[in-house]
Formats: structure tokens, C-alpha cells, sequence
């Protein structure tokens, strides 16, 4: 194999780990869905029964505020998903639109294909 090939192969490999690593950092530090909820605030049922959103309050610790975490539970599967996460907010005011879009704070959402993450603003 020729010096030049090997630059290659060794770039590639080095492309590849990094790439792995920048996903692995991502998954761990900005995925909404790693988020669980703490202490219970309010939830609220669609029109039609098939979701509810339940609101909880997160309380990051001493050097962060409070943050709001909206769980959506499909009723006929009991498949949950996190759906909204607000930082510097100790309320949940929940309104449905329709049966399948709500407002939560201002934030409307459809809730079978949006997601409101602060920190992707």
C-alpha cells in the first residue's frame, strides 16, 4: 500500500470517529426525549381523548432556573413522547386548539409531528 493510500485510510478513520463522537456529544446534551420529567404540574386531555400533556416542573439546581417539560402520552397506545421544553418558566398554561394541536405557553404545536426546545431557538 502506498504512503499516499494510508493518508487516506487514516483520514477517513479519524473523519469517522470524530463524526461519531460530535453525534454521541449531541445525543447526550440536546436530545429532548433524554428528559424526565420531575415534579407533576398540570395536564390536560385533547377534545377527542386521544392525547393527553402532562406539565412538569424541572428544577435544574442552584445555578439554573426552573424549566417545564411537556409529556405527550397517545391514549390508545400509551406511547409517550416529550414534546415541549421551556427554560426560565414555573408554569404550564395548556389550551388545545384542536384535537391534536395545543398551545402551551404561548407555543402551538401539532403534536404528532412538532417539538419546542428552548435551545434551538
Amino acid at each position: 500500500m502506498t504512503k499516499r493510500k494510508k493518508i487516506i485510510i487514516i483520514s477517513i478513520i479519524i473523519a469517522i470517529v470524530f463524526t461519531g463522537i460530535k453525534y454521541g456529544i449531541y445525543r447526550a446534551s440536546y436530545d429532548i426525549q433524554k428528559i424526565n420529567g420531575q415534579q407533576y404540574i398540570t395536564e390536560s386531555t385533547s377534545p377527542d381523548g386521544k392525547y393527553t400533556v402532562t406539565a412538569y416542573l424541572n428544577n435544574g439546581g442552584a445555578t439554573t432556573s426552573y424549566a417545564v417539560l411537556g409529556t405527550l402520552k397517545n391514549n390508545s397506545n400509551n406511547k409517550t413522547k416529550n414534546i415541549y421544553w421551556q427554560y426560565r418558566c414555573e408554569k404550564a398554561d395548556m389550551e388545545w386548539i384542536s384535537d391534536d394541536t395545543i398551545k402551551i405557553n404561548g407555543t402551538q404545536l401539532q403534536v404528532e409531528n412538532e417539538i419546542y426546545d428552548f435551545r434551538r431557538e
